[in-house]
């Protein structure tokens, strides 16, 4: 119960910064955008002291130190396949042309002829 209460009370500060970005109109724009982050933040740190909000940041950290084991293509890669890509698109588009005039053909010409009146 005590973890809804603080979810229900982080989510009231979210509200609050973003309230305060409108309700600060006539102020500068940085003094709006900080009122939101700080909204955020509190929000957060709110957020971080429940149960769900400590199994989340773990599970965010161990997320991030799994990204840093991944192997990444190199450029020289990353250009070819690309290149892959568009020209397999490229074959696909042209497939999908001939398929569509092809039925069109089959369809208006020979089953029914309306493009020969």
């Amino acid at each position: 119960m005590a973890d809804k209460i603080k979810f229900a009370l982080a989510l009231l500060l979210l509200v609050a910064g973003v309230v305060g970005f409108y309700l600060l109109a006539e102020q500068a724009m940085i003094l709006r955008v900080l009122a939101v982050f700080a909204g955020m933040g509190c929000c957060a740190a709110v957020a971080w002291r429940t149960e769900p909000g400590r199994e989340f940041f773990v599970f965010a950290k161990e997320a991030t130190v799994e990204a840093k084991k991944v192997v990444w293509p190199t450029q020289k890669e990353t250009w070819r396949m690309t290149g892959l890509v568009f020209a397999f698109v490229l074959v696909m588009a042209f497939f999908l042309y001939l398929t569509d005039k092809g039925l069109e053909w089959v369809l208006y010409d020979l089953i029914l002829g309306w493009r020969s009146l």
